[in-house]
């Protein structure tokens, strides 16, 4: 398993197959999904590894495992990927978390990790987070990382149109 880069207390990593039951455990908890809006099956889950497996070959980056250094868990993933806004290629910094794991600061601190990454690694000029509307706890995260909400759009999913707010940050702002 290949390390890209660790904080205090996460080493982000890429997943692979073997990472899946700790993606199912994500993906099949509502509670964690809710903003997806979509019943995940185990199709489903295998199709969201793949996508990060290919996105690691493709671009070099994706969706990383969240590990927790003191017990070697997975508690999430955290990660920068191409997402569409408004048919405009952005590059995003994404996070989930298992639920037992909300509320430790491990969202902050692996999203602030992936931004410096994006400036320093990929040389990007700004990032972003897309998020849905009423999804305040992630908008608290994209606050915390020095993003500030840059417009609202309606994005598409699995349900239909969603209104979701783009939260951004540029290199110079940090």
């Amino acid at each position: 398993m290949k390390s890209i880069m660790e904080t205090d207390r996460l080493i982000l990593r890429q997943m692979e197959w073997s990472d899946l039951n700790d993606l199912k455990e994500m993906l099949f908890d509502p509670r964690v999904m809710y903003a997806y809006e979509h019943n995940f099956t185990e199709e489903d889950a295998k199709v969201w590894l793949e996508r990060q497996l290919n996105r690691y070959e493709q671009f070099g980056f994706g969706l990383w495992a969240m590990v927790e250094k003191k017990s070697g868990e997975m508690v999430g993933q955290a990660g920068i990927t191409w997402q569409e806004c408004e048919g405009e290629k952005v590059l995003e910094i994404g996070y989930l978390l298992k639920y037992r794991h909300w509320h430790k600061g491990y969202a902050s601190e692996a999203a602030i990790a992936c931004r410096n990454y994006a400036f320093s690694v990929l040389n990007a000029e700004w990032i972003c987070s897309i998020i849905k509307e009423d999804n305040f706890a992630s908008q608290q995260v994209a606050k915390r990382v020095g993003m500030k909400p840059e417009k609202e759009f309606m994005a598409t999913y699995y349900n239909g149109p969603v209104k979701h707010l783009l939260y951004s940050v540029r290199r110079e702002e940090i």
